[in-house]
């Protein structure tokens, strides 16, 4: 075929927008993000503690690679995950990241709150366990992003409200923590406090968004 070449190249040169898109770390942080629901570019920039003009930069690129969304709700644009494949288009590039790179593996266990941090092969016990109330599953992200999607029987406590609620916590459960994927330290940074005030407490390194692919 006389133009076999210059089609092949722009078929890869497609699917290389995006690539493109997935090489920026920021990128990344702000698919995870949305990951958790629909946010404005100021919600964005604040949780990526980088500039709103910086932000709407990269949710650009984003949506020119048909990746994000947006609406119009009053005086402000709300940003979307175009499609539940994009999320997990991201767990599966992260998982492989870190079945991969040595130093990233490093880095998640010094983010570990203990060696027997709950992984794979523990979610049907989590479930059969959370199912009974033999343990509490409990979302520490924004109430705005449990509303959005949780685990099965997650209740909501936001970190920023976890010292004061610690009463309507049971000391006589173990209390599993999760937030918004491994990448993320509220969990983290809950169950430091609930050891603190004497709960038993573990880490879940799932978000939604991996729990999603692992249970389909």
């Amino acid at each position: 075929m006389k133009d076999a070449r210059k089609i092949k190249n722009m078929l890869y040169e497609q699917v290389a927008r995006i690539g493109k898109v997935f090489s920026s770390s920021k990128r990344l942080e702000l698919i995870e993000l949305l990951c958790q629901g629909e946010k404005t570019v100021e919600t964005l920039a604040r949780e990526t503690a980088i500039s709103v003009k910086l932000t709407s930069s990269h949710l650009r690129e984003l949506r020119m690679a048909h990746l994000v969304e947006t609406e119009r709700q009053g005086k402000n644009i709300y940003y979307r995950l175009a499609d539940k494949s994009v999320a997990d288009l991201w767990v599966q590039i992260h998982t492989l990241a870190e079945e991969r790179l040595i130093e990233l593996q490093l880095a998640l266990q010094k983010i570990a709150t203990q060696p027997d941090d709950l992984v794979a092969n523990d979610r049907d016990s989590l479930i059969k366990a959370a199912r009974k109330g033999e343990i509490v599953v409990l979302d520490v992200r924004p109430a705005e992003e449990y509303l959005n999607a949780h685990l099965p029987f997650a209740r909501s406590i936001p970190l920023e409200e976890l010292r004061l609620r610690l009463a309507e916590l049971p000391k006589d459960r173990s209390i599993v923590a999760y937030c918004r994927g491994p990448y993320c330290l509220l969990a983290a940074d809950a169950v430091a406090l609930l050891k603190q005030e004497g709960y038993t407490a573990i880490h879940l390194r799932d978000g939604v968004a991996e729990w999603a692919v692992a249970r389909t």
